[in-house]
């Protein structure tokens, strides 16, 4: 572990009025730079978030339809369970590299271009898993995948500190994660009539297309605020009434140095996994725990989808509203952040019910709860680093998530392979939320922004 540096100890830096996870008590009277912010105006910037929310759907739809095909790719393919583990294994490796340079690109190129080519090149590699017949072919088809797809929420969150003021992001960036459980839900209801009807190479076909009528729609809509022609001069500044962020470039070796970097890369590396076994394995537990058939999937899929779009959303909004109620920053991502993980901690009874309808509910509150909880974990980074710097850290730390999901999945693979039982990768998921938390806690307390030195640290 890095030595970290002490944002406090340094010039400028700013100390939250209220370090503890409580309320303040009550808040104190406005300062007159507080009475003359601006008031919310404008629609544009939630035009911008819904973009990123269609976007992150297209996403999901992409990297979900394996799940929901693995009962039927099993049978005509004769795939096992370490066969499948292989598969996922392929996709988490390149998300994780491309989560990586996906932040990297963002602040390199700028979302406009960056994001355009990474739902480009991943709705031609979903499309290509049509092409595949064999375990190497579906490697490398969902190795393109995840390597095009790991742009996704870098470009998303640093499009949401672009063009939301601070005390927005958390609403914004839940609703644009929501999309992931749109697309979640539209797979279980698409891809197996699309299945039935036509084969599976057409469902990949169908749905690996969708990400060019997006492009169509980017392209025409989106560019940087100050650039913006259909942007108001009142929107803008409401944009941009937060302190100016510093003008700095660094390196990751020195953004590695910070605890407001290592606090998302723990929390994103303990919370990711479990989301990924919720995508990649709840179709066949459903399948081989409650003996569903493909079509049959859609009913409590679609319930525990529906479940997680309160949650996000919710998650935001929660922190959100407490900050509005007076309460710090730090106080209010916590809080909202302890009560989805108190949320999840029932899974663990979901594969030992008998009763469909009570395993689905006991999943969906906790696949609700895991996405609350990452909603407020992303706006962590927006809240404590400049701008420039945001994809670059939302990257690291989607790498170190995307490494979890290399980790559950070959786990999952032996542990399903071996015992046939769910009840082990169920008792980790209740018990991670927990864990994170504490974690993220103890690296950054008070959740203190960083402090960068006013002159420019070329990357090296």
């Amino acid at each position: 572990m890095p030595q970290f540096k002490n944002p406090s100890a340094q010039p400028g830096a700013h100390l939250p009025q209220t370090p503890a996870m409580v309320p303040t008590n009550p808040p104190a009277p406005q300062s007159e730079a507080a009475k003359s912010e601006p008031r919310p105006t404008g629609w544009y910037r939630w035009i911008i978030c819904g973009l990123l929310f269609f976007a992150t759907t297209i996403n999901y739809i992409d990297r979900q339809i394996i799940g929901i095909l693995k009962p039927e790719l099993s049978e005509k393919l004769g795939w096992n369970e370490l066969d499948y583990s292989n598969v996922v294994f392929a996709f988490q490796v390149a998300y994780a590299i491309g989560y990586a340079g996906g932040g990297w690109l963002m602040d390199r190129v700028g979302v406009r271009l960056g994001y355009a080519a990474a739902v480009l090149f991943w709705s031609l590699a979903a499309m290509g898993h049509g092409l595949a017949r064999s375990v190497a072919g579906f490697c490398a088809a969902r190795f393109g995948l995840g390597l095009a797809e790991g742009g996704n929420f870098p470009a998303a969150v640093k499009s949401v500190s672009d063009w939301f003021p601070r005390k927005e992001r958390a609403l914004a960036t839940g609703i644009f994660n929501a999309g992931s459980n749109v697309g979640a839900l539209i797979t279980p209801l698409l891809v197996p009539w699309l299945t039935v009807k036509f084969g599976w190479p057409t469902a990949f076909l169908v749905t690996g297309a969708l990400g060019f009528c997006w492009l169509i729609a980017w392209w025409l809509l989106y560019q940087d605020p100050e650039q913006h022609p259909r942007l108001s001069a009142g929107e803008l500044a409401y944009i941009r009434h937060d302190p100016a962020d510093p003008p700095v470039k660094i390196s990751w070796r020195e953004l590695l140095r910070y605890r407001q970097t290592w606090a998302f890369v723990v929390g994103m590396f303990l919370s990711s996994p479990i989301w990924w076994f919720y995508l990649y394995w709840i179709p066949d537990f459903l399948n081989k725990q409650h003996g569903l058939n493909l079509l049959e999937l859609g009913p409590p899929l679609v319930a525990i989808y529906l479940m997680t779009d309160v949650g996000s959303i919710g998650g935001g909004w929660l922190s959100s509203w407490l900050i509005k109620r007076g309460w710090s920053v730090n106080a209010a991502r916590k809080t909202a952040m302890l009560a989805c993980a108190v949320c999840v901690v029932p899974v663990f009874a979901a594969s030992s019910v008998s009763n469909l309808w009570v395993a689905t509910v006991l999943i969906g509150l906790a696949a609700s709860a895991h996405q609350g909880f990452s909603a407020n974990l992303y706006t962590l980074v927006s809240d404590t680093a400049p701008r420039q710097v945001v994809s670059s850290i939302v990257g690291i730390g989607g790498m170190a998530g995307a490494i979890g999901g290399m980790f559950i999945a070959k786990l999952a693979g032996y542990i399903l392979q071996w015992t046939g039982s769910y009840l082990p990768l169920f008792v980790i998921a209740a018990s991670v939320y927990l864990i994170n938390l504490a974690l993220i806690h103890a690296i950054n307390p008070r959740l203190l922004p960083m402090t960068f030195r006013a002159i420019e640290t070329e990357e090296r």
